[in-house]
């Protein structure tokens, strides 16, 4: 009697989560499946039924998006600044990450104690006060060189990109690190390896999954940023998220809704490859087996 009511309670567990799962997965592929088909449709076709599938493929949309919106142009800004702060990022998280997961020095607390301060910043209240240092330092240089460096700078957004970041992506990093085991560091001081060459061939290489989804995380952070762009870049250096919203109110006002979901494709797009490409990544044990005896 008791091991029936214990597989009746399982039953209803397992088909409660299905429920729950098939849920979830229907509210997130329905309107990503609808922003794609939409992409492709006619004005008119939106008048007759927004829920009817598309007649045909009307590929117009996109070159009205790129030709017209620049919405080409707002995709290079954020390929190159989402490029260059992810570099900036792990270059600078990945050596820190380790070295204060690793070892004790006078100013390891004090410093992990500043990481874990950071966590709690929101890049959107300091946007103000970021634009207002680099404009008072851009003012400077203009007394001095003549031009302006640091705002309408798509490096110096990138730098402030990878900046904020930094807290979050040095406290995962060094979590993953203090659960990998010191037999590996032992192994590889026997073997002759210094500190940078145990750092580099070993430790790193081993800390790929936790790499990989700060990658991700990152990746999509940038990608997608808002503030930061729309108040340090002008006009002709703004990237794809400014953008997108410049062309959704432009085609909005218009009446003209097929260029407006292209735009959108256009910025879900590479998050979605990137997805593809690094999802088995994300659940790889790269420990499994690593130590023995």
């Amino acid at each position: 009697m008791k091991n029936s009511k214990k597989l009746s309670l399982d039953g209803l567990m397992r088909l409660f989560i299905y429920v729950a799962l098939i849920t979830l997965a229907v509210s997130i592929i329905v309107p990503v499946a609808w922003v794609f088909l939409a992409s492709i449709k006619q004005n008119k076709e939106f008048y007759e039924s927004p829920w009817a599938l598309p007649e045909g493929i009307h590929l117009a949309n996109f070159a009205e998006a790129f030709q017209e919106a620049q919405m080409g142009e707002y995709l290079l800004n954020s390929v190159l600044v989402t490029a260059t702060a992810l570099i900036i990022l792990l270059v600078v998280a990945l050596p820190a990450a380790y070295v204060l997961s690793r070892f004790e020095f006078r100013g390891n607390r004090f410093i992990n104690g500043m990481v874990k301060a950071g966590l709690f910043i929101n890049v959107s209240y300091i946007a103000v006060p970021i634009f207002l240092m680099l404009l008072d330092w851009d003012t400077g240089l203009r007394t001095i060189v003549g031009s302006e460096f640091l705002l309408n700078n798509r490096f110096m957004l990138a730098l402030i990109y990878a900046s904020t970041a930094l807290p979050f992506t040095i406290y995962l990093l060094s979590s993953y690190f203090k659960t990998l085991p010191s037999d590996f560091e032992e192994a590889a001081g026997i073997d002759g390896a210094g500190y940078y060459r145990t750092m580099f061939s070993v430790m790193f290489p081993m800390a790929a999954p936790s790499i990989v989804i700060v990658i991700l995380f990152n990746f999509l952070l940038f990608w997608n940023e808002y503030i930061l762009a729309l108040t340090l870049m002008p006009a002709e250096n703004q990237t794809l998220p400014v953008g997108l919203l410049n062309l959704m109110a432009a085609e909005r006002s218009a009446v003209n809704y097929g260029p407006m979901y292209a735009g959108m494709v256009i910025v879900m797009l590479p998050t979605l490859i990137l997805y593809i490409l690094v999802q088995k990544r994300l659940t790889q044990g790269m420990t499994v087996g690593g130590v023995k005896g």
